[in-house]
């Protein structure tokens, strides 16, 4: 062997010794599985309704089947609780037995045995996030047409959510169409012309109704330390208001306290309340709508900003999706989550560009710390009037 041979062979050895020396580069961590906890069922003359319990968020696809008829619903990051019961009878002409299982390692699989899958206008599916259970998938059966509103839920608590479903037939108003929030901003009944800004480019002139999520008894989600969704999605908002009013804007915030939005209060249905936000902004003929919360899961390490539209609504609720979550993560420097497709109540029944906007995750130490601050309050409604700016350049 010559020596320069033995040289590159020394030289070949020694690259090879000194990489085995570093571990492993690491893998990244799968999101946590949100747990499905309980399931319960209501029936009446009207509907039956199927209220799924997760401890977090799950993202969720339907399809039918025939003979027999069943609506499958597929969450997507769960897990089963081993103490959830299988399977379900139902004494109802709309819905015989609801079954659950574990399809595969992250996903949980529902079937429903009905025979109103046959119509899109006789079964919905939605979800609803905060209060007493963090997230809730939501299955109606029966005489929906025009119900929204009619009957009481027995989901509980109060506020939009929901992702991939392709139900939204109906948009039916409560009872109390001519609901007004506590700051008695909205409409008494009268439906508003569009401003005379809609179609020119920029801020000035525009309406812009700012819902901050949730108020009163039903405080959404809660932080390590205690703080709440509400207080400070209503934090963001007034600080927005002000921001977009110095631009010209006219601002309307669907409250302006801690409280319901329904003239119900704290009475209202969970369809009551969002469609009494859902009022204020359709009555007002509002060029944009934008619904601020916070995120949370079960576990501290979720974290980031998330912006949601209506899948089957417009290309401009996308954009605007896109342009407001881009801009609050300029500011916030959080970690993008996407722009995300869903089903929430509050896109689904507005009758203009609307967005759902994921903040920050308040059920993560160090975020909640940053949007309970001054500065964090500053930053989330400054990244939020730029993103509005670049939506309506």
């Amino acid at each position: 062997m010559n020596v320069s041979f033995r040289w590159l062979f020394f030289f070949v050895f020694a690259a090879v010794v000194f990489f085995l020396s570093f571990p492993a580069f690491p893998t990244a961590q799968a999101a946590p599985l949100a747990q499905i906890k309980n399931v319960r069922v209501h029936a009446d003359k009207e509907k039956v309704r199927i209220v799924v319990d997760a401890d977090g968020e799950v993202d969720y696809k339907s399809m039918t089947l025939a003979s027999p008829g069943r609506v499958v619903v597929d969450l997507s990051g769960a897990r089963l609780s081993p103490s959830v019961a299988k399977s379900q009878k139902i004494e109802s002409q709309f819905a015989t037995k609801v079954r659950l299982g574990q399809f595969d390692s992250t996903t949980v699989r529902i079937v429903v045995e009905t025979e109103m899958y046959k119509s899109s206008s006789n079964y919905d599916v939605f979800s609803l996030e905060g209060g007493p259970v963090p997230y809730r998938v939501v299955m109606d059966f029966g005489n929906l047409s025009g119900s929204a509103g009619s009957s009481a839920s027995s989901a509980g608590g109060t506020s939009s959510g929901g992702s991939n479903i392709d139900f939204g037939h109906e948009t039916g108003s409560s009872d109390d169409s001519g609901s007004s929030s506590d700051g008695g901003q909205s409409s008494s009944g009268m439906t508003r012309s569009r401003s005379q800004s809609s179609a020119a480019p920029g801020i000035d002139g525009k309406r812009i109704v700012l819902d901050p999520g949730h108020g009163g008894s039903d405080t959404g989600a809660i932080g390590p330390t205690g703080v709440t969704e509400k207080s400070i999605a209503l934090r963001i908002a007034k600080r927005l208001k002000t921001l977009l009013e110095a631009e010209g804007a006219e601002v309307i915030l669907t409250r302006t306290e801690d409280t319901e939005v329904s003239p119900k209060k704290a009475k209202a249905t969970d369809v009551e309340e969002l469609q009494a936000r859902c009022d204020i902004a359709n009555q007002n003929s509002a060029d944009i709508f934008l619904s601020i919360h916070l995120d949370a899961f079960s576990g501290p390490e979720a974290h980031g900003t998330t912006g949601y539209y209506y899948e089957m609504g417009s290309a401009d609720s996308t954009r605007l999706a896109d342009c407001v979550k881009r801009g609050v993560l300029r500011r916030l420097g959080t970690l993008d989550r996407g722009t995300k497709p869903c089903a929430f109540y509050v896109c689904r029944h507005t009758d203009m560009p609307a967005m759902l906007l994921e903040t920050a995750f308040v059920s993560n130490p160090r975020e909640e710390q940053m949007m309970n601050s001054e500065e964090g309050v500053e930053n989330a409604a400054q990244g939020i009037a730029a993103g509005i700016a670049e939506y309506f350049q």
